[in-house]
């Protein structure tokens, strides 16, 4: 500071010395006295001046013409100072259009999510069999011992997504598969024709996509006593409940848990025949074959009672073979009331070890036949040929009602070994003898 005091105090002298008179001289302070003499600094000329700003500090060195037209020339902001400020204010609006991005982005998928401000409507989906997958896990208790094995089914979400996505019940498909991911959702999903609102948020979706929940669509079928398991089937894929070949594939490799299917060694589906109880049952449209199929069976655990078994069990019998004879008077009895006697029918050549000779078994390999059988299905050589081989058959020949299963364990005690259909009024006579069976037969035009 003191340099440039000195400096001032030159230029004052020096404008002094070109202009005499012009100045004051100016005197000398006490602090100038006392310094000793030392060098003078450079002169300030015409065509060099120092300018300097009010504070004393040295602001810009300027030859003679620029430095007169720096004296009169305002004072402007630094361009640093400019530039930071618009980049600031750049940053600013950055942040805020990003925020407002975000905010939007969140907004859209909460109302997605929740089903907010969606147009009401109702649509009809279903979740097929084929996007299921099963696989066994292990199960452990609480201490982290294992217990068992269970099936776990997973739906392909990707596939339930889309499907979502084109009924316009979401918007965002990697937003739902997110919140399946966190939820397990893919476990909980079961095959079936369901009734879904646009108002249902991505949880009340995943609730409902199941049996059991309001939105599964139901159908009512009802299956005649003498249905073989094919026709069974059929019915249920006709119906929309179930595909026919994923039922024929679970009624042979489903494990049922029932005591009366445990004797039951066969891999087939036909293991089943004479089991599927006839009666009129409520159903999930496409719902899992083995949970159709075990519909069923539960209900023919609850008809066999405890009287029936302990019926069985005096008699000596199995279940397999009272269900299989049981299975021929269902094909053959033409009112209740020749039930019990066809039965005593079949028991009584079963005891003599004649061939049942029983039409409707030699049918049973040919679903699609009607009338009565042809020569060359009676020569067959099969064990479902009771004319050629004597027994019962490897399975019942169709699903009996419980009339005929009753029937079967409650035989009329008789000696007939014959009976025929009488074509006038359509219902069978009996006979004790081929004679007079013969006879008869000679009389009817079949």
């Amino acid at each position: 500071m003191a340099e440039k005091q000195d400096i001032v105090e030159e230029v004052f002298s020096a404008e002094a010395e070109r202009s005499p008179g012009r100045h004051a001289a100016r005197p000398e302070s006490a602090a100038a006295r006392q310094k000793p003499a030392r060098e003078k600094g450079p002169s300030l000329s015409s065509v060099d001046k120092l300018l300097i700003d009010e504070t004393g500090e040295e602001a810009y060195n300027y030859t003679g013409d620029e430095a007169s037209e720096r004296d009169y020339r305002p004072i402007r902001q630094s361009h640093e100072y400019r530039s930071g400020c618009l980049g600031g204010i750049m940053y600013f609006a950055f942040i805020l259009c990003l925020g407002v991005v975000l905010a939007c982005l969140a907004w859209m998928a909460a109302s997605d999510m929740l089903a907010l401000n969606k147009t009401p409507f109702t649509t009809t989906l279903t979740l097929p069999s084929s996007i299921f997958t099963s696989e066994t896990v292990d199960t452990f208790d609480e201490a982290g011992v294992k217990t068992g094995t269970k099936r776990v089914t997973h739906a392909d979400m990707d596939y339930v997504a889309e499907m979502l996505k084109d009924a316009g019940l979401i918007e965002n498909k990697w937003l739902f598969k997110l919140f399946a991911q966190f939820s397990h959702a893919d476990t909980k999903l079961k095959p079936g024709e369901y009734e879904l609102h646009s108002t249902y948020d991505y949880r009340a979706l995943v609730q409902n996509m199941r049996p059991g929940s309001g939105a599964a669509v139901t159908v009512s079928v009802t299956f005649p006593e003498g249905y073989s398991l094919r026709q069974t089937f059929l019915l249920l894929e006709d119906k929309g409940v179930a595909n026919y070949d994923d039922l024929m594939s679970a009624a042979a490799s489903y494990k049922f848990n029932y005591d009366f299917l445990d004797d039951l060694d066969s891999e087939q589906a036909n293991r089943l025949e004479g089991f599927l109880f006839p009666d009129t049952y409520e159903f999930y449209v496409g719902m899992q074959p083995s949970s159709a199929i075990n519909k069923f069976l539960e209900n023919f655990h609850y008809r066999m009672t405890a009287e029936l078994l302990q019926r069985m069990e005096e008699r000596g019998q199995n279940i397999h073979d009272v269900i299989t004879i049981a299975s021929m008077i269902e094909k053959e009895a033409a009112n209740d009331n020749e039930r019990a006697t066809i039965a005593s029918v079949i028991y009584n050549r079963l005891r003599t070890g004649m061939p049942l000779g029983i039409d409707a078994t030699t049918l049973y390999l040919y679903p699609d036949h009607e009338g009565a059988p042809t020569a060359s299905m009676l020569e067959e050589d099969t064990p479902y040929n009771t004319r050629l081989y004597t027994g019962l058959t490897p399975t019942p020949i169709c699903n009996p009602g419980l009339t005929s299963i009753r029937a079967a364990l409650y035989p009329e005690n008789t000696n007939f070994y014959y009976y025929a259909l009488d074509s006038e009024t359509g219902l069978h006579k009996f006979f004790t003898n081929a004679y007079e069976f013969n006879n008869f037969v000679a009389t009817q035009n079949y």
